[in-house]
C-alpha cells in the first residue's frame, strides 16, 4: 500500500501544509495510507486530519517513518548533514545551481533516497501542476509596499509576520499608507500574466497603486530595460532558467533612477540565472529589506516563503491544485511523477 507521510515544518514562520483534512480523506478513499504528524505551527488544525482517518504520528518524528514511506513536506528539511534514504515530497530548490542544493543531493546520494520535487512536478507541457504564486505574488507586492511606505518616513522595512487573512493583511497595509502622503508610487510587474505576477498586481491595485504589465512579449528583446527604473517598484515574478535576461544589473545602482525598491518575488539570490543580481541573499520576515544603494535608496524584498505570510488561504489553494497528482502516487513511475523522478536522476548523475 503506498503510505504518504506528510510531516511537520521545521522552518521558522513556517505554517503550510500541502494537504488539507478533505483531501486526506480522498487519499485514503483511494486506498493510500496517510499519516500526519502533530505540529505546534500548522495553519490548519490536526482534528481535520483526525476526522479524515488519518493515523497520527509525533512532531517531526519523519526519520524514523518506514522506509517505504514517502515523506511529504514543503520547506526545506534540518541542515544537518545526515543521509537521506526516503522518498521526499518537498521544495528542494537543488537543480538551479543552489549552494545548499549540492549539499542536499549528497544527502541524497548517500541515503539512497529519491526528491520529487515540488517545483518540478509538471504536465508534459511543462506547466507546474500546483503552485502557491498568487500568494506569493500578493504577499510579496504587500511587503514591498510596505518598504516603500518606511523610506517615506526616512526608515527601513521593519518585520513582518503572520496574517489569518488577506482581509488582516489589507487592513494593515491600509493602515501603514495612511500615514504616508495621499501619493501612492507606481509599479512595474514583470510576469503579469503569471499566478504571481497576477497575485502581485491585485495587491497593488487593491491599495490604489497604478501598475504597469509586462510578461514575455515586452521582455522577448532581452534588455536592457530602462523603463524598470523609470517606476517606483520594481516586481520580478518570474522563474528564473537559462536565458532570463537581467532586469536590473549592477550598473543601474549609480544610474539616474526612480526606483526605490525591488520585490524580488521569484527570490533565487544564488541562482546561476538570477536577473535581479544587485544583491547577494534572501532576506527575512526580521530584516524584510536590504539596502543595496544609499542615493536614492534601493531596498530589496526577497523572502523566500512569502505564501507563509498567508499560511491557511495558501495552504487551501495549494492543497487543491496538487490533490489530483497525489491521488496518483500509486504509480510513481509515469506522469509528474515519472518526470520529477527524471529530473532528479539527471542532477544526480551530473
Amino acid at each position: 500500500m503506498t503510505h504518504l507521510w506528510v510531516r511537520a515544518e521545521q522552518r521558522p514562520n513556517e505554517e503550510r501544509v500541502g494537504l488539507t483534512g478533505e483531501g486526506a480523506k480522498a487519499l485514503i478513499e483511494a486506498g493510500i495510507k496517510v499519516t500526519v504528524e502533530e505540529s505546534s505551527v500548522r495553519a490548519l488544525p490536526l482534528q481535520g486530519y483526525i476526522d479524515a482517518g488519518c493515523e497520527i504520528a509525533p512532531e517531526n518524528s519523519w526519520p524514523e517513518a518506514p522506509r517505504d514511506a514517502i515523506i511529504f513536506g514543503l520547506k526545506e528539511l534540518p541542515e544537518d548533514g545526515t543521509p537521506l534514504p526516503h522518498r521526499h515530497i518537498m521544495f528542494g530548490h537543488a537543480f538551479k545551481g543552489q549552494h545548499s542544493g549540492k549539499e542536499l543531493l549528497r544527502r541524497f546520494r548517500e541515503g539512497g533516497g529519491t526528491l520529487y520535487d515540488l517545483e518540478y512536478l509538471v504536465e508534459e507541457n511543462g506547466r507546474r501542476v500546483a503552485a502557491f504564486g498568487y500568494w506569493a505574488g500578493y504577499a510579496g507586492a504587500a511587503v514591498t509596499l510596505k518598504c516603500w511606505a518606511a523610506q517615506q518616513r526616512g526608515e527601513t522595512c521593519g518585520p513582518v509576520g503572520v496574517y489569518t487573512d488577506k482581509d488582516s493583511l489589507i487592513a494593515d497595509l491600509a493602515a501603514e499608507l495612511y500615514n504616508v502622503a495621499n501619493a501612492r508610487p507606481n509599479a512595474i510587474v514583470i510576469g503579469a500574466l503569471g499566478r504571481v505576477g497576477t497575485g502581485a498586481a491585485d495587491l497593488l491595485e487593491t491599495m490604489g497603486v497604478v501598475v504597469t504589465k509586462w510578461d514575455m512579449a515586452e521582455t522577448a528583446h532581452g534588455g536592457p530595460f530602462p523603463e524598470i527604473l523609470e517606476h517606483d517598484l520594481f516586481l520580478n515574478c518570474i522563474f528564473a532558467r537559462p536565458g532570463t535576461p537581467v532586469f536590473v544589473p549592477q550598473s543601474a545602482l549609480n544610474a539616474p533612477r526612480k526606483l526605490t525598491a525591488i520585490g524580488d518575488v521569484a527570490c533565487d539570490p544564488d541562482s546561476d540565472y538570477n536577473p535581479v543580481p544587485v544583491y547577494s541573499r534572501a532576506t527575512t520576515w526580521d530584516a524584510p529589506a536590504v539596502r543595496v544603494a544609499e542615493d536614492p535608496v534601493l531596498d530589496v524584498m526577497a523572502i523566500d516563503n512569502l505564501p507563509s505570510m498567508l499560511p491557511a488561504e495558501s495552504s487551501v489553494d495549494y492543497a487543491e491544485q496538487l490533490l489530483p497528482s497525489l491521488l496518483t502516487l500509486g504509480d510513481l513511475d509515469k506522469g509528474v511523477w515519472g518526470r520529477a523522478k527524471a529530473t532528479f536522476d539527471e542532477h544526480m548523475n551530473s
